[in-house]
């Protein structure tokens, strides 16, 4: 898709788009109330053209949180990073002067496992005065944008992606080893493809990221390593990207089989404190 910039009116919801191709904001809607089964297909309609959309001035409870992404599916639990107490499907993300912003490679969520998400709905909670925009890349974009010669050595590959630095973080925390083989049984490495087919488009995309993809299967270690820098590069390609600067109340949705994320970590030691629930999806092909 790539509409001029201007606003759309649909089911009485106004989206602006941000950028011709990724990006939009949505404005008549009130997260606090429920939705109607109209509006849910609108905003999904709208996910997909847009990949990630945007929402501002929510001030909504942990509840309604997750009964707006239970709109879209299956939520999943996060087996790693911290939980929100009493709430295992929300992942509470806070960085302050004593925990740096880790999260600044260009990724798409959890793609260790076999069936990686189908989307993430990140809301504001503490902000720092300045700082900590997300940027997001549009990876059709980033495949239609390759050179032909590319694409051909990329079809039909299939490449290996792991938890590799929640398994060094889990060490640095003195967990066993025993512990740590007992989630490697659990969430064994996965084989996704490099180019993905989103389910619900049918576009192709880019399915590899810098955070947790391995190697290239049946290729010299080398040559994959080339090939994924190259691969990984294309999302810091900024006519691919929309960057969005938070505000209080701010939630954003992406849909993670189509675009990749990249939290920007210049605001320490201020505090940024966010929360995420995430839609359990399907596996690639």
């Amino acid at each position: 898709m790539n509409q001029l910039v201007r606003s759309l009116v649909i089911e009485d919801l106004t989206i602006l788009p941000m950028t011709p191709t990724i990006g939009a904001e949505i404005e008549g809607i009130d997260l606090t109330r429920p939705l109607t089964s109209a509006t849910v297909s609108a905003l999904r309609q709208a996910l997909l053209d847009w990949k990630v959309l945007f929402f501002r001035g929510q001030d909504i409870t942990t509840e309604q949180h997750l009964a707006f992404a239970r709109c879209f599916g299956e939520l999943e639990v996060h087996p790693f990073a911290p939980q929100k107490p009493g709430f295992p499907e929300v992942l509470a993300i806070t960085h302050d002067e004593n925990n740096r912003g880790r999260e600044n490679t260009w990724h798409s969520d959890v793609t260790w496992r076999l069936e990686p998400s189908l989307g993430s709905i990140l809301r504001a909670i503490e902000l720092p005065p300045v700082g900590g925009d997300t940027l997001f890349a549009d990876m059709y974009a980033a495949y239609d944008g390759l050179k032909d010669e590319v694409k051909a050595r990329i079809d039909g590959a299939v490449a290996v992606h792991d938890f590799a630095h929640f398994r060094v973080a889990m060490r640095k925390r003195g967990l066993s080893e025993e512990a740590i083989e007992a989630m490697n049984r659990k969430y064994p490495m996965a084989e996704h493809p490099v180019v993905r087919t989103h389910p619900e488009t049918g576009r192709k995309c880019i399915y590899v990221n810098a955070a947790f993809t391995q190697h290239i299967v049946g290729m010299e270690k080398a040559d994959s390593d080339a090939l994924l820098a190259h691969l990984y590069a294309q999302a810091a390609i900024p006519e691919y990207q929309c960057r969005f600067r938070w505000s209080p109340g701010a939630i954003a949705f992406w849909d993670n089989r189509a675009s990749q994320h990249y939290a920007v970590s210049d605001y320490w030691p201020a505090v940024r404190k966010m929360e995420r629930v995430t839609i359990v999806g399907d596996r690639p092909v």
